[in-house]
């Protein structure tokens, strides 16, 4: 496919998200009084319309495996972050609703900003360090107590195909303190949808989702490790190519 093409398919999908967004967020004043199950249903089909536009405005196609890993119960969902793509799959492929951690300068973000403020999400202050910890640790156990899962990014930030970051261990303290366990989940967007790329790309990602990982006695750095180690493994299988000059080393 020509560059050109990629390019005026990639304008159209960023014009369709824009005005997708302020219609949507501003609908969503409407399901403020809604029961919370019914208000985030509401919410997040504005998530659904955005994967299925890019699907079939940038010809991004999708599969998932490991689904039946998915414990009906309380879990910590910790998942490698390539793109802004599975922020927005995941609410629409998982079976309960799902809280985010995320930096609070978000919500102040116009339209965006105004319907993640209607959902239970945790928004923290980075710099607060061990504050903010505490804040996630309090927020998620009433999250998880209500039937929600608590979903995080070890990493951070999103990192370029075929790299890692360093993996931090709040979702497993998260884990631990609450004694639930968590689920590690692999995934390549960032062959469709490269981080900080305007460009986007037709092709498959793949959502591979790993057994549960109990939380019981073990200590945050044990759990994370093991986290990672399931998680970067199944990177190289879902994009060996990626991977090819760590093999040459």
């Amino acid at each position: 496919m020509s560059r050109l093409l990629l390019l005026i398919r990639s304008v159209l999908f960023a014009l369709v998200i824009v005005v997708a967004t302020v219609i949507w967020a501003t609908a969503c004043f409407g399901f403020v009084l809604l029961p919370y199950r019914q208000r985030y249903w509401m919410v997040t089909r504005w998530n659904v319309f955005i994967i299925l536009a890019a699907r079939y405005i940038c010809g991004i196609r999708w599969q998932v495996k490991g689904m039946e890993n998915l414990p009906d119960a309380p879990v910590i969902l910790l998942s490698k972050h390539q793109s802004a793509w599975e922020t927005i799959f995941y609410c629409w492929l998982m079976p309960r609703p799902l809280i985010f951690v995320f930096k609070k300068s978000l919500l102040y973000i116009p339209f965006f900003g105004w319907g993640l403020g209607m959902l239970r999400m945790i928004a923290i202050d980075r710099s607060k360090g061990r504050d903010a910890m505490s804040q996630v640790i309090t927020t998620g156990r009433k999250r998880l107590d209500d039937g929600q899962w608590v979903i995080m990014f070890p990493e951070g930030t999103r990192t370029a195909i075929g790299q890692q970051g360093k993996y931090k261990a709040g979702g497993a303290i998260l884990a631990i303190g609450t004694g639930v366990p968590v689920v590690p989940i692999a995934m390549n967007s960032g062959d469709c949808w490269p981080r900080n790329a305007f460009i986007k790309k037709p092709g498959l990602i793949t959502v591979s989702i790993g057994a549960p990982i109990a939380s019981e006695g073990m200590n945050s750095a044990e759990l994370i490790a093991k986290a990672e180690n399931w998680i970067e493994s199944e990177m190289r299988v879902l994009s060996p190519a990626a991977y090819l000059n760590e093999k040459s080393l």
